[in-house]
C-alpha cells in the first residue's frame, strides 16, 4: 500500500511535519483505522497511531486507486480522543 500527498494537503499541514504522518502511517507502532467522515460528509479513513517519539495523531486518507491512499489531512489527538486511544492501546499489549 503506497501514500502520497496532493500539493494541497502539504500546504495546509500545521505544526506537525510529513515525516511525522509517515511514522504514523508506516511505522511499527500499532495503528487504529477508524471510518470517518471529511467536513463535506464523504467517507474518509483515519489512522490514529503515533510517531516513533511517541506523539499521538490522526491522520485522514482517501483511497485513490485499489493501492494507492492520498494524505488529506493530520493533527493531534485532542483529549477525548487520546483517552479512547489509549484504552485501545492497552488491548494490544
Amino acid at each position: 500500500m503506497g501514500y502520497d500527498w496532493p500539493e494541497w494537503a502539504l500546504d495546509r499541514l500545521r505544526g506537525i511535519e510529513p515525516w511525522e504522518v509517515m511514522q504514523v502511517l508506516t511505522g511499527k507502532r500499532p495503528r487504529w483505522p477508524r471510518r470517518g467522515r471529511d467536513r463535506t460528509g464523504a467517507s474518509i479513513l483515519t489512522i490514529w497511531g503515533r510517531t516513533n517519539a511517541g506523539r499521538p495523531l490522526k491522520v485522514a486518507v482517501y483511497q485513490a486507486s485499489a493501492w494507492q491512499w492520498h494524505i488529506a489531512a493530520a493533527r493531534d489527538l485532542n483529549g477525548a480522543e487520546l483517552a479512547e486511544f489509549e484504552q485501545w492501546e492497552e488491548t494490544r499489549r
